[in-house]
């Protein structure tokens, strides 16, 4: 599960959309309580939609809701919440590690080789 997590503001995001799922989240206002822009925001609402962890208000348009996509996923959720409060430093720092490494994958296949 950690390994389909993007970044520390989505697990953050989610999180936090997680522990009252009556609640409807608008981008503004998930900005606020996580100290991003209202773009970021937005996009991490998007991507949790995408990713099948939260859905879209029934009535209201920009507006989310927690709802995972089956059983299965609300439970995996769960289970990282409790590791996350448990272990928050090790698993931001997975987060970050994993981060790092596609960046590098990324640079080194710009890399000039010497047999080219």
């Amino acid at each position: 599960m950690l390994t389909s997590i993007p970044s520390v503001p989505f697990l953050e995001a989610l999180l936090l959309l997680r522990a009252d799922p009556a609640q409807e989240w608008h981008s503004e206002m998930l900005a606020q309580r996580l100290y991003v822009r209202e773009r970021t925001a937005h996009t991490l609402l998007e991507d949790l939609c995408r990713a099948g962890m939260v859905a879209p208000c029934a009535d209201a348009p920009g507006c989310y809701q927690y709802r995972p996509g089956s059983p299965q996923l609300g439970e995996r959720i769960d289970a990282l919440a409790e590791l996350y409060a448990k272990h928050l430093v090790e698993v931001t720092h997975l987060i970050h590690s994993s981060l790092d490494r596609k960046a590098q994958q990324f640079a080194d296949a710009f890399k000039l080789r010497k047999d080219s």
